[in-house]
């Protein structure tokens, strides 16, 4: 995955309000998850941005003692990432409170190792340079690729494809097959930028128009630009579209089908084996035990599930 998040202007504000009380969902997502049970009164409802309840995790001792003192030793797990990216990580309804199905992941995992859990919200371009010495690991919905891997060490734990979304109806006719001369938005530091740019490239070429690349810091920009006329059509990962639709009613559609769909990762610093190792078997624990099912299904986001949490996974070059 790889859109930004936030909301800060005037004109995000109608699109923005939807999108800090909602949860982003895939192009193949199943609807958010609104009512759950609440141990005490046995039927009392939440809403989905309250997220999973992680408290009930134990500790692993032995995983726990597979993560280096670097990580372990201020006995909290820092995580950096983008909360302007629903369902996966975005602000709750105070904005200030991380929450979504990443942030869910990170507790998990904070718990199965024994520690306290600290999400930072940052940048999404500038996550993957920090991870190691501002934070322990990234869990931003990084979609796993060649020149990430060079970068980072990543363990698998969910998929995603990528999604093209228009106005409603496609007023302004796009072909994704030919986006020479359109106006595209898309989040800064994404492999959908990196898809979009090498399109223009060809475009030039070609001798045609240039694709008008509209590219910021935060998806809720990326998604507004849309909304509001601004560019024709956004390109996001599967989750982060089908949410954006979702939360701004019959504004927005998906264009085609969804493409692409590779692993997203928690980034790890390169060569830390220690910790990559740790965070994989912890994963998988998750995974083995039902908890990683119980947290995406809360979110919606289960058709994204995988059930092998795997350290540096073969990439296409």
């Amino acid at each position: 995955m790889s859109f930004s998040m936030g909301m800060k202007s005037m004109t995000a504000a109608a699109v923005s309000a939807a999108m800090l009380i909602a949860v982003a969902a895939c192009g193949t997502t199943d609807s958010a998850t609104s009512d759950t049970s609440n141990g005490d009164s046995g039927s009392s409802s939440k809403t989905s941005t309250q997220g999973f309840d992680t408290s009930s995790i134990k500790k692993d001792d032995a995983i726990a003692a597979l993560l280096p003192d670097s990580v372990a030793g201020d006995g909290t797990l820092t995580v950096g990432t983008d909360t302007s990216y629903a369902p996966a990580e975005f602000l709750a309804e105070d904005g200030k409170t991380p929450v979504g199905f990443d942030v869910d992941l990170s507790k998990a995992l904070a718990a199965v190792f024994g520690l306290k859990e600290e999400t930072v919200s940052s940048t999404f371009d500038s996550i993957i340079p920090s991870v190691g010495s501002k934070y322990d690991i990234g869990i931003s919905s990084f979609t796993v690729t060649k020149e990430r891997l060079d970068a980072v060490d990543f363990v698998t734990y969910f998929k995603a494809g990528s999604t093209w979304v228009t106005k409603k109806g496609n007023p302004d006719k796009v072909d994704t097959s030919n986006l020479c001369g359109v106006k595209v938005a898309v989040q800064t530091g994404t492999t959908q930028e990196e898809e979009v740019t090498a399109a223009n490239d060809q475009c030039k070429a070609d001798g045609k128009d240039e694709i008008d690349i509209q590219s910021s810091k935060l998806q809720t920009d990326v998604t507004t630009a849309v909304a509001s006329g601004k560019a024709s059509v956004f390109y996001a990962d599967s989750p982060v579209a089908g949410y954006a639709i979702e939360q701004t009613g019959d504004t927005l559609a998906a264009l085609g089908d969804d493409t692409g769909v590779t692993p997203e990762a928690v980034a790890i610093k390169k060569g830390d084996s220690a910790t990559a190792e740790a965070v994989q078997k912890a994963m998988q624990k998750l995974m083995d035990d039902g908890t990683y099912q119980k947290i995406l299904d809360t979110w919606g986001v289960s058709s994204g599930a995988i059930d092998k949490a795997e350290i540096n996974p073969a990439v296409d070059e």
